[in-house]
């Protein structure tokens, strides 16, 4: 399966440090959530709005769940967008989809 996701945190932690209101940056929760899916070594694939990661149900679903997790450290709720392509004995999609586009996109006006 591949799912692509993106989390974002709101309000202030709970251990926020006094003064600072919680006003870590989302670029820096994010982070965070990126830092799990790339350490997971599953394969995966960032861009502007959502993070993609590839791998059996189980693990990828371990993986969103810590990588939501790291990104609601930095705040007091975090908002979670999931989608998911779930294919079974399929692997690899995660550049197989992308492949076929391109050369699908190759092949127009000829």
């Amino acid at each position: 399966m591949i799912v692509a996701f993106s989390v974002a945190p709101s309000g202030t932690p709970a251990d926020a440090p006094a003064g600072t209101g919680g006003d870590a940056s989302v670029h820096t929760a994010v982070a965070a959530a990126v830092k799990v899916v790339r350490e997971s070594g599953l394969p995966n694939h960032t861009s502007s709005m959502f993070t993609e990661v590839e791998g059996d149900w189980d693990e990828v679903m371990d993986v969103v769940r810590r990588a939501t997790e790291a990104a609601g450290r930095y705040g007091s709720r975090v908002s979670l967008v999931l989608k998911a392509d779930i294919r079974p004995g399929h692997t690899g999609e995660l550049t197989g989809k992308v492949d076929r586009l391109e050369r699908a996109l190759g092949t127009l006006g000829e």
